[in-house]
């Protein structure tokens, strides 16, 4: 179904929305929000990521705002249901990296409004860096602290990781990357709990397919960036089993190359049709690239903002159509949204074609004054907003789209609405 750019829900839901979007911000929210969202709206927000279940469907994407036990801490208390951790660069045994010019430290961020074509304001986040620049043990110790620290709380780590991806001259894969870093990975993930629930369940790990590739020489034949779709998923399983370090659930974070949208429908077409060296889900997408614009001394950056949210939702229209069509498209890989959601309209957005769990990360750094919420952490005023905001909050969006799909509302489910896309 196509969405509308703005919600109508029902009168008694927005009202009551209203109410605790006004009454929140003056004295906190309620110690769980998923309790109260059951009890006082109905609705339940559990969710899925990598296949696994979520306490709720918020997380905070890769980046420099998940690079630190501190930041970690902030989320586990605001209640995210995930955290995915700033991207690791691979290395082997010896440390060499061969992508090590994404570690890249960043010196300066500059968040600011960004019109898109549409004429839709939005907000993008500009920084210089790309993946983490500190040592490899130091990565391993964030995993371990940031385990610990969500070991009494439902709030899932995800580390992410840059590995080797052969450049178009290149024929060789450097395999020791993937078994080194992916076997030390595993190892920090388990220590940062005991032992007990160290092998209670898989974990997650994204590949990170930095935005940045997209004005990278790596990427410049479209073959190429197809051979590494297909590859990576098999090269991660293979290091898993070749060390025995336990179950793994791996997902490509894919990004918005150079090229027009054919070739993004390409692209999800070919992770799809991989057979069982299909990965176990997939975040789509994340940011566009500027080859054009220079910051801080560098040419080239990544940018978000409405373009970025117009495109996404608009490849995953079509390869929704096709594959309801049934033109040889595969069954759906599970997969986490990502890409301007600043809103929770925006995030209904992304459900209705099929996300069960949203990755943000400009949201959560935005000036103050963005926020209603006057008490509490970044992370608890922004998803304040994302929940409870009258006109464009998630409550009213998701009960406003059920109520179109004919869902039941007893309760609501938010996963039945991702499904009925």
């Amino acid at each position: 179904m196509s969405s509308p750019k703005s919600f109508a829900a029902p009168g008694k839901t927005q009202q009551a929305a209203r109410r605790d979007y006004e009454r929140f911000a003056e004295q906190g929210g309620p110690a769980s929000l998923e309790d109260y969202l059951l009890e006082e709206y109905g609705l339940d927000v559990s969710a899925e990521y990598a296949g696994l279940p979520l306490l709720n469907p918020w997380g905070k994407a890769s980046g420099q705002l998940s690079m630190t036990a501190r930041q970690v801490e902030d989320d586990v208390e605001a209640g995210l249901g995930f955290v995915v951790l700033k991207s690791v660069i691979a290395e082997d045994s010896n440390g060499k990296q061969s992508m090590g010019a994404w570690a890249i430290q960043e010196a300066r961020m500059e968040t600011e409004r960004i019109i898109g074509q549409s004429g839709e304001t939005g907000w993008t986040v500009t920084w210089k860096g790309r993946g983490w620049w500190q040592s490899f043990n130091d990565y391993l110790q964030l995993i371990r602290d940031a385990r610990r620290l969500a070991s009494e709380s439902r709030t899932m780590i995800v580390p992410s990781c840059k590995y080797h991806l052969p450049s178009p001259d290149e024929l060789e894969w450097r395999t020791e990357e993937y078994e080194y870093t992916t076997r030390r990975i595993v190892e920090a993930w388990q220590a940062g709990v005991p032992s007990s629930v160290a092998r209670s369940a898989p974990m997650p790990l994204e590949k990170d397919f930095s935005p940045t590739l997209a004005g990278s020489d790596l990427a410049a034949t479209q073959a190429k960036i197809l051979e590494w779709l297909r590859v990576v998923p098999k090269l991660v399983r293979d290091a898993i089993r070749r060390c025995e370090s336990g179950d793994i659930r791996i997902g490509l974070k894919m990004f918005n190359a150079l090229f027009d949208d054919e070739f993004q429908l390409t692209m999800l077409r070919t992770i799809h049709a991989a057979g069982a060296d299909r990965p176990d889900f997939f975040v789509y997408a994340n940011r566009l690239f500027d080859p054009n614009r220079e910051f801080d001394g560098q040419q080239g950056v990544a940018f978000g903002g409405p373009d970025l949210s117009d495109r996404n939702l608009r490849v995953l229209d079509r390869f929704r159509e096709a594959r309801n069509r049934g033109n040889g498209v595969e069954p759906p890989i599970a997969f986490s949204a990502t890409g301007n959601i600043t809103t929770g309209r925006m995030a209904v957005e992304y459900a209705l074609r099929g996300a069960t769990s949203f990755q943000l990360h400009t949201y959560f750094q935005l000036p103050a004054d963005q926020y209603s919420m006057k008490t509490g952490n970044r992370t608890q005023r922004a998803l304040h907003e994302l929940y409870f905001h009258p006109q464009n909050g998630f409550i009213v969006s998701l009960f406003d789209a059920a109520q179109r799909l004919g869902l039941s509302c007893v309760p609501l489910r938010f996963m039945d609405v991702s499904h009925a896309s």
